[in-house]
């Protein structure tokens, strides 16, 4: 009689025991299983769900590439290597940016960094020096490094910003440490961000190549591009995307509606984050 056992009380108690176990001897046999065991965990409140998202984030940058999160170069604020120290400090002032990149004609030839701490050491002692004389080397990344090597190599040779390269060699854009943390634990601001950034959802990559923030206002939307979205069901572009596949995408996902080929660069199990967008030619818009 004594073996006798209530019938499963503890099955859901075990169940979770298990998976412990499974996750401690290594017998973990993808990523998507080990967010399920997370997952559980943030069900049950061993987890929290900010907790929960970082470790996400975490994952996520271990599969993102640099261009997927690079400022473009056209949204970069340069500096010339010829200017004098006297002419670049209007620009380091209004734009309040701790580095800039330094550039020799354009800016697809970075040739150095100017850190903003070097430049106020510098102005007073001589302001006609150019900022050739006290800008340092630029550290150089492709375009497909991913960003867990990266984050990597910023802590380990101490620098904050990189410059992302084509295949050509020519500048395509660039990646701050800060742009690589904010993957893991989401937006940072300082006391130097606009109160308007936040309102930035779209930026230009190129003639027919956008990055959207999921987030973006889908009127915000209709007014850049000239369509005519209907936000009866949804707010938002990431709204729409769910609603069009009709479940959460995951990254790498595409869908391709009218002359529009969205592709959904981060997500998590909650909402999607970031998503690419490329035009077609010779097709109508939505």
């Amino acid at each position: 009689m004594y073996d006798d056992k209530p019938p499963s009380s503890h099955t859901p108690y075990k169940s979770w025991i298990s998976k412990i176990t499974q996750l401690l001897t290594g017998e973990i046999h993808d990523q998507d299983e080990l967010l399920d065991i997370l997952k559980d965990a943030q069900e049950r409140k061993l987890l929290d769900a900010e907790a929960l998202s970082m470790i996400e984030g975490v994952l996520a940058v271990a599969q993102t590439r640099v261009r997927d999160i690079m400022i473009p170069r056209v949204q970069m604020v340069v500096v010339s290597c010829n200017a004098t120290l006297e002419a670049v400090l209007p620009v380091v002032i209004e734009f309040a940016h701790s580095r800039f990149p330094v550039i020799e004609e354009d800016k697809s030839t970075v040739v150095g960094i100017l850190i903003a701490k070097d430049l106020l050491s510098h102005l007073f002692s001589n302001k006609k020096q150019t900022v050739k004389d006290i800008m340092r080397p630029a550290d150089i990344v492709p375009e497909s490094k991913r960003l867990n090597v990266l984050l990597k190599e910023f802590r380990t040779e101490r620098n904050h910003m990189a410059i992302v390269v084509d295949e050509y060699g020519m500048a395509a854009g660039l990646v701050t440490i800060e742009d690589v943390l904010e993957q893991i634990v989401g937006e940072i601001t300082d006391e130097h961000d606009d109160a308007d950034a936040e309102d930035d959802f779209i930026s230009q990559r190129s003639e027919r190549e956008f990055i959207l923030k999921a987030v973006t206002p889908i009127e915000d939307f209709n007014n850049y591009f000239s369509t005519d979205l209907h936000d009866d069901e949804f707010d938002t572009i990431g709204g729409f995307l769910v609603h069009k596949l009709e479940r959460m995408p995951k990254k790498g996902e595409k869908l391709e509606i009218g002359q529009f080929r969205f592709e959904i660069l981060r997500a998590d199990s909650r909402r999607i984050h970031l998503v690419k967008l490329k035009i077609k030619k010779n097709k109508p818009l939505m």
